[in-house]
């Protein structure tokens, strides 16, 4: 689909529908190796100003294309490094989102920030915005392991960064870590979770990394004979999530952990693009270059470059630039995936509850898989199975069994654990 059917699907989107908003900021001071995310590096402020020209007027034609005031409960933005921005900057696009969008007096506002470029001013303006989560990405504090990933972040600006969030008021703080990289030990990666555990995030996210340089040219800078192979990987992912385990911290569908009492740990658990959330809006607006959104009839995705977007908006108001219209069948197997991937358990009633008989072949095809396990990866219930913690490691790959379009085109993709 293009932008003719994502304007119906915005208009369409009934009176109360829950909203949750996703900003992308394209831009950091300078790239990491291994990052997979779409941002570039920039050292001058005009671009980051002439982007977010565009983004605020993409924010207002959004805004008028829903006739419903829609009740937002979630705001996330990402990048890139959204901090690269200037406190007033930062503080007008909270506004500008305040003012299109009727952003729900409880909603969590999460914000991903690269400490090593943060100061005061930014920090206050953040916190006045209304702020409630910040997500830090650490993966690893090992130098000899920054050294060969691009990206030096000492112990000591993570933590004097997180001090100065909480003495603001931002008490909930995520940290991201990751296994696979260069020089990455069983041993190494354990030193790095003691440090993170003194920092006392109420969450912590533990991702793979996944080299694809013939995706991401930057990654080619990373040295490939220093990664570990996929039993080391595997060890290394085993190592952590015991220790945050034994530390007390819940353990999250696949690679997100949590403290007791925060609410990923406690309530329903969902899946979108940012990973593990408590959020249940019925629908993602995604905002900015790259973003993609989910409306309940489908996805709707961004010009990924930056100059793409901006002309899009001047041209048109929107940037979309591809989308895809759900079948029933796709609503089915979305459903079981992320169930699978949130609470290890497929549930026959469930989904007949949901879809009627549009579930039965989905149903016919999880009770093969039952009958062909021979390692104990997963256990019959009642009316399913569920995942065992000997398949959890495994359960991005048992999830994979109910995606009918993986392996048809020629896309290269990351490793299952």
């Amino acid at each position: 689909i293009g932008d003719v059917q994502y304007v119906s699907w915005l208009a369409a989107l009934p009176a109360n529908a829950r909203l949750s908003l996703y900003v992308h900021i394209p831009f950091c001071h300078s790239l990491c190796w291994y990052c997979g995310c779409n941002t570039k590096a920039t050292h001058r402020y005009a671009p980051v100003a002439a982007y977010l020209r565009s983004l605020l007027d993409e924010i207002a034609n959004v805004s008028q294309l829903m006739p419903n005031p829609h009740a937002v409960q979630h705001i996330h933005w990402g990048g890139g490094s959204p901090n690269i921005l200037a406190a007033g900057d930062i503080a007008g696009l909270a506004e500008a989102l305040r003012v299109k969008f009727s952003i729900d007096r409880a909603a969590e506002f999460a914000v991903e920030i690269d400490p090593r470029h943060m100061d005061g001013g930014k920090l206050e303006t953040f916190a006045r915005a209304g702020v409630t989560r910040v997500s830090i990405g650490v993966q690893d504090f090992d130098s000899s392991v920054q050294a060969a990933i691009g990206r030096t972040q000492s112990f000591e600006t993570t933590r004097a960064t997180i001090e100065e969030l909480r003495h603001r008021g931002i008490a909930s703080i995520n940290i991201d870590l990751m296994y696979g990289l260069p020089h990455q030990t069983r041993k190494s990666v354990e030193r790095t979770v003691e440090q993170v555990l003194l920092l006392a995030p109420n969450r912590i996210a533990v991702f793979g990394y996944a080299h694809l340089p013939e995706r991401m040219i930057h990654q080619r800078l990373v040295p490939a004979d220093r990664l570990p192979d996929a039993l080391e990987r595997f060890a290394q992912a085993s190592r952590v999530a015991c220790r945050l385990t034994q530390a007390g911290y819940v353990r999250v569908g696949l690679d997100h952990f949590a403290k007791p009492g925060d609410p990923l740990a406690e309530g329903a658990v969902h899946r979108n693009f940012q990973g593990y959330t408590n959020d249940q809006a019925d629908a993602l607006i995604g905002l900015g270059a790259s973003a993609i959104g989910r409306l309940p009839e489908g996805y709707a995705q961004n010009a990924v470059a930056v100059g793409d977007y901006e002309r899009r908006v001047r041209a048109y108001g929107l940037a979309t630039a591809r989308g895809i219209a759900l079948t029933n069948e796709d609503k089915v197997r979305g459903h079981v995936i992320e169930r699978l991937m949130c609470d290890l358990v497929f549930s026959a009633d469930d989904l007949r509850r949901r879809f009627g008989r549009a579930a039965e072949g989905v149903i016919h095809e999880a009770e093969a898989l039952v009958e062909a396990d021979r390692n104990s990866l997963i256990e019959p219930t009642g009316e399913g199975f569920k995942v065992t913690e000997r398949g959890r490691p495994f359960v991005r790959s048992i999830a994979a069994r109910f995606d009918t379009y993986l392996g048809r085109g020629t896309a290269r993709h990351a490793a299952g654990v």
